[in-house]
C-alpha cells in the first residue's frame, strides 16, 4: 500500500469557458493531468500545444502529459518546449526503436517521461521501457473519453505493474487513469498506484479541495 498518494485531476472534465478559476481551484492536487487526442489513435480529439501554453500560465503544478496519439516522436519536443514537465506516451502507440527515440528526446530536453498501457494490452510490452521511464500509465478504462467506468480486472494489471517495478528496485511512479472515484482510488492504491489521475470526481464536484483529499486518503 502507498503510503503517499498523488492526485492527478483531469483538465478534460474541467470548464473551459473559466479556466483560470478552474486551476485554481485544486491547487491542492499534485499534478494537472492534460490529455491529448488526435482522433487516430483514439477515437475523439481533445486540446493540443496553443491550450497547454495557456495553461501553463495559469498554474504552478506540474503538468502531467497524456500523449494519446500516432508517432508522438514528431511533437514531443514541441510540449517540452511549452511547459510540459512529464511526458508520457503510449506504447502501442508507434514501432518500439520510435518509442525508444521519443523517451530519450523527452529525457534529453529534461523533462520525466512516462510510458502507458492500454487494458487490452500485456504489461509483459513495458519490459523494454522500465528502466528508462519516471512513469508507468496504467489505463483503467479504454483512451479516448472521460466518464468511463474503470475496468475492474485492471486491478490485477496494476499488481503486475507493481510488482515489476519492486523487483527492480525502480523508482518510477505508477499511475492509474479511467473512473477513478473514492471506491475506485481505494482498489487501484490496495493493487499499487501511486498516483490517481481524476475528472469528474474531482471537477464535478463543488468543493474540489474535499475531493482530492478523499482520494488523496484512500491510500491511508
Amino acid at each position: 500500500m502507498r503510503l503517499l498518494i498523488k492526485i492527478a485531476p483531469s483538465i478534460l472534465s474541467a470548464d473551459f469557458g473559466c479556466l483560470d478559476r478552474e486551476l485554481r481551484s485544486v491547487e491542492t492536487a499534485d499534478y494537472i493531468h492534460f490529455d491529448v487526442m488526435d482522433g487516430v489513435f483514439v477515437p475523439n480529439i481533445s486540446f493540443g500545444m496553443p491550450i497547454l501554453k495557456c495553461v501553463r500560465k495559469l498554474t504552478k503544478l506540474p503538468l502531467d502529459v497524456h500523449l494519446m496519439i500516432e508517432k508522438p516522436i514528431r511533437y514531443v519536443l514541441e510540449f517540452a518546449d511549452l511547459g510540459a514537465d512529464i511526458i508520457t506516451v503510449h506504447a502501442e502507440s508507434d514501432e518500439q526503436r520510435e518509442i525508444l527515440k521519443a523517451i530519450e528526446d523527452v529525457k534529453n530536453a529534461g523533462k520525466r517521461c512516462g510510458i502507458s498501457i492500454k487494458p487490452a494490452t500485456p504489461v509483459s510490452v513495458l519490459e523494454e521501457y522500465l528502466e528508462l521511464v519516471d512513469m508507468i500509465l496504467v489505463m483503467t478504462v479504454e483512451p479516448g473519453f472521460g466518464g468511463q467506468k474503470f475496468i475492474a480486472e485492471m486491478a490485477d494489471k496494476i499488481r503486475c505493474v507493481r510488482k515489476l517495478v519492486d523487483e527492480r528496485g525502480l523508482k518510477c511512479e505508477i499511475e492509474v487513469d479511467g473512473g477513478i472515484n473514492s471506491h475506485t482510488a481505494e482498489i487501484c492504491v490496495e493493487s499499487g498506484a501511486d498516483v490517481l489521475v481524476a475528472g469528474s470526481s474531482v471537477f464535478g464536484e463543488e468543493y474540489r479541495d474535499r475531493a482530492i483529499l478523499e482520494l488523496r486518503r484512500s491510500g491511508l
